[in-house]
């Protein structure tokens, strides 16, 4: 039998807490300069994590994709900021580096699986 739920641990809290962090960022960025890709990459990060962690149990078999398709959000995210992004020290760099730990604690996730 597939386990429904997803165990909830302190490497789990931390993906949680850094995606809603930079989800919070893009919402506010949208609102404040009204642009639809800010609020869509919001939405995205906060249904990615909510996919991957809520206990539906039609979402178990594609845990190990959702994750994957958080990391390459974030990635891609990352790389559109490297483009065409706000170079700013209060805002840009802290959201990224907040993004590459993200990155790097789903790696370690999916490793532990």
């Amino acid at each position: 039998m597939v386990q429904s739920k997803a165990r909830i641990g302190a490497l789990q809290i931390g993906i949680i807490l850094l995606t809603i962090a930079t989800a919070l960022v893009h919402l506010g960025l949208g609102i404040s300069t009204p642009l639809v890709m800010f609020i869509l990459n919001g939405i995205g990060y906060l249904v990615l994590v909510a996919a991957l962690y809520l206990p539906i149990p039609q979402l178990v078999p594609y845990r190990a994709l959702i994750r994957w398709a958080l990391v390459a959000f974030a990635a891609v995210t990352i790389v559109g900021w490297i483009l065409i992004g706000d170079k700013t020290l209060i805002i840009g760099y802290p959201t990224k580096v907040v993004e590459v730990i993200l990155i790097v604690l789903l790696v370690m996730e999916a490793r532990q699986k």
